[in-house]
């Protein structure tokens, strides 16, 4: 696979997501140095750290889609992961610098000037930032295999937890932009209309809460997915079923399906009707590990047979019973 096929692999949402902030951050920062407005300088910052975060997720997504290696055989599925991680530190640094900047004019608010270059701007960025939002939410519906059908927006929220880490993060991100660009339109009504002049700082502060907040959210998903985290109810039941459908399957022993990036890794033992030949239920064994294999969420698939013994271990739906085995 040469590199440019693999660069395509990548999340485009974050790619996009990347580009576009960098563009945003420039044309900010220079609005915010023109106007000295502290809400258009907390702005830029956000599009500053969001612009870095992507462009490193991005990175990232693509080096998570390279094969399995003889020296890495479990493939590199959580090195996004490590990536986002790395943003969450990019996000929190922003955040600290943006609400100390609003402290600053909160105590010793100063008047800024160029108000229509300030909401033109500001204007850019809503719909920027407001595309790029909405093609995440479309990378949410996609990945989370959500009717095609059903509301976009409606879809995202439902099912941000389904998607991949890469696209989580541009969500979240891209969901605070928006609402910056829209709070810091507000800081510049109530500060030269109304002369509030503490709003500049207290809307600059507000929206390096938002950036600690979106730190905190992608953190913690990242963070129990380099621990390692079971798959969704969702995917568990479509799994099993999978197995339990096939006619010499009788119960599932044991299962295990650890979520790595966007793929899982499934590890378990069945238990098939007894009396068949060891031959056969080698074949049964391949026949099972291949048809979950042909799930596009799958990575790899380490299975187990052995013979029914007579106790229900699984429940429908995938619900695992915990059905303490007697001991003869």
């Amino acid at each position: 696979m040469s590199i440019i096929e693999k660069v395509r692999k990548g999340n485009t949402s974050s790619g996009i997501a990347a580009l576009g902030n960098a563009f945003l951050a420039g044309i900010k920062g220079i609005a915010a140095a023109f106007s000295g407005n502290g809400s258009m300088f907390a702005s830029s910052m956000h599009s500053l750290a969001d612009a870095v975060n992507q462009g490193f997720v991005f990175f990232g997504s693509v080096l998570a889609e390279f094969p399995p290696s003889k020296r890495f055989p479990s493939g590199f599925g959580r090195v996004i992961n490590i990536f986002c991680m790395v943003a969450v530190i990019v996000v929190t640094v922003m955040a600290y610098e943006t609400i100390l900047k609003g402290w600053h004019l909160f105590q010793d608010p100063e008047e800024s000037d160029g108000l229509l270059l300030n909401f033109i701007v500001l204007l850019a960025s809503l719909i920027i930032d407001g595309l790029i939002l909405f093609k995440a939410m479309r990378e949410i519906r996609s990945e989370s295999k959500t009717d095609e059908s059903s509301n976009v927006i409606t879809a995202a929220f439902k099912n941000v937890r389904k998607a991949s880490p890469a696209t989580r993060l541009v969500f979240y991100e891209d969901l605070v932009a928006t609402s910056g660009a829209l709070l810091a339109m507000i800081g510049i009504v109530l500060s030269q209309f109304f002369g509030i002049l503490q709003a500049d700082g207290l809307i600059s502060m507000l929206i390096g809460c938002l950036m600690l907040f979106v730190a905190f959210r992608v953190g913690y998903d990242n963070m129990i997915g380099l621990i390692g985290v079971s798959a969704p109810a969702e995917v568990q039941d479509k799994l099993t079923t999978i197995l339990l459908d096939h006619e010499d399957v009788v119960d599932i022993h044991r299962i295990r399906i650890v979520q790595e990036g966007r793929l899982y890794h499934v590890e378990g033992t069945v238990e098939l009707k007894k009396g068949l030949s060891l031959a056969k239920a080698d074949d049964i064994k391949f026949e099972l590990s291949d048809t979950l294999l042909r799930q596009s969420e799958v990575a790899d698939v380490l299975l187990g047979i052995i013979e029914d013994d007579g106790e229900k271990s699984w429940e429908e739906k995938g619900k695992k019973r915990n059905i303490p085995k007697t001991e003869e």
